[in-house]
């Protein structure tokens, strides 16, 4: 019997050096989700932020639809709205319009956001924002099933506040919650029965946390009386694969070192390991896969086997490689490592396992097959002409003669 189908995608914070042309930039990733659409995978989630140079998304919403109208298939999502920066009704309402324009192709990813210079410029104290985003969370999950909600904090005020349209996703879109190491997305998740967003997964932390997290949020939705569904955990790392180690190496050269610039002195979030040589500290710690598509499947069956199982993996987009060597890896990725966790060649291999079996008995049934109806030929039409590779097909003998 076939298992879940594992899905896969893409966590597109994105990371753009400040070298490059932000306008060109943005619309890479546009065409990388094009891309990502052409090639089968699933899901892309498009980040928010407002500072620091590197993450140039300010609006996700805004690239959910444009991205909406060149892609046919996949879904997009939030990944993720920072809560504390919005109004809850505004953005619900935003989100639900996306919802309809998207006919329900759009997920909604939240957080209490992860840059401490954006809560800044909002004058938003950085210990506030887990507690506004439980506030919004617990309004806007309301909103977004179509109730009407009275509510009034610190920070926002709802008076019979209610979506101008019932949601097109019934009973809403899906929604999921950010979680890196703290339990404080593990416990928003269960508390509403939502899925989770494990950002950061293939880090030391992240890997150690997934299964204490999830057992976090499953004890939180029974004591709500929620349920958590493994096929909406959504487990989070970056890659980079070629059809050699070697190859692969060589392509990150052109822009990994940006990268772990940005992570350890900018935005300073501990993900990059300590040493004198942080490539080497990534790849045999297990946060990052650079290599082939067969490095990229042991590491995500690691991480099925530690966490349990989950829905979907998503790889955490970069821009370490050249566009067109990042391209590949994305083909490669879908070409050969999704179909070893979607079963997608089980049957196929089954097929040429039994026809193999079977070709000693097969090739006897074809040579006999070919072999009676030349013999019916020649005794219809004489054996004057037979030509030698017919006579061979009869094993030789003399064929009969026409009466």
């Amino acid at each position: 019997m076939l298992g879940p189908r594992l899905r896969f995608g893409a966590f597109i914070a994105p990371f753009h050096p400040v070298d490059e042309n932000p306008t060109l930039a943005i619309q890479r990733d546009l065409e990388l989700v094009q891309h990502m659409d052409d090639l089968g995978f699933e899901e892309a989630w498009i980040g928010e932020h407002h500072s620091a140079g590197y993450e140039l998304i300010a609006s996700p919403e805004v690239f959910i639809a444009a991205a909406a109208e060149r892609t046919k298939h996949i879904r997009l999502g939030t990944g993720v709205s920072s809560l504390p920066y919005h109004h809850p009704l505004m953005l619900a309402d935003r989100m639900n319009q996306l919802d309809h324009m998207t006919r329900g192709r759009v997920m909604f990813g939240m957080g209490p956001g992860a840059l401490v210079s954006d809560a800044m410029m909002m004058g938003i104290p950085p210990a506030a924002q887990r507690d506004r985003m439980d506030e919004a969370l617990d309004c806007m999950v309301r909103l977004m099933r179509g109730e009407e909600v009275t509510y009034k904090c610190e920070w926002f005020e709802l008076n019979q506040a209610r979506l101008q349209m019932t949601p097109y996703s019934r009973p809403s879109m899906e929604m999921a919650v950010a979680s890196q190491v703290s339990p404080t997305g593990a416990r928003a998740a269960g508390r509403h029965g939502l899925g989770l967003l494990s950002i950061g997964a293939t880090g030391q932390a992240g890997f150690n946390a997934l299964a204490s997290n999830w057992h976090i949020a499953t004890e939180q939705a029974a004591d709500h009386g929620q349920t958590m569904d493994r096929q909406a955990w959504r487990l989070v790392g970056p890659m980079h694969i070629a059809p050699t180690r070697e190859q692969a190496m060589e392509d990150v050269k052109f822009g990994l070192e940006k990268w772990i610039y940005y992570f350890r002195e900018i935005a300073n979030l501990p993900i990059v390991p300590e040493g004198p040589d942080p490539v080497k500290a990534m790849v045999e710690s297990g946060l990052a896969v650079i290599g082939t598509p067969d490095d990229a499947i042991a590491r995500i069956q690691q991480l099925v086997d530690e966490s349990g199982g989950f829905g979907a993996f998503l790889l955490m987009d970069h821009n370490w490689a050249p566009w067109a060597q990042k391209k590949q890896s994305y083909e490669m990725f879908a070409r050969y490592v999704a179909p070893r966790f979607q079963q997608l060649n089980d049957n196929r291999e089954a097929s040429i396992a039994w026809v193999g079996a079977r070709k000693p008995e097969f090739s006897a049934q074809v040579m006999g097959a070919m072999g009676a109806r030349i013999a019916q030929h020649i005794a219809e039409k004489g054996a004057s002409d037979i030509r030698p590779e017919f006579a061979a097909l009869l094993g030789g003998a003399t064929p009969p003669k026409a009466d």
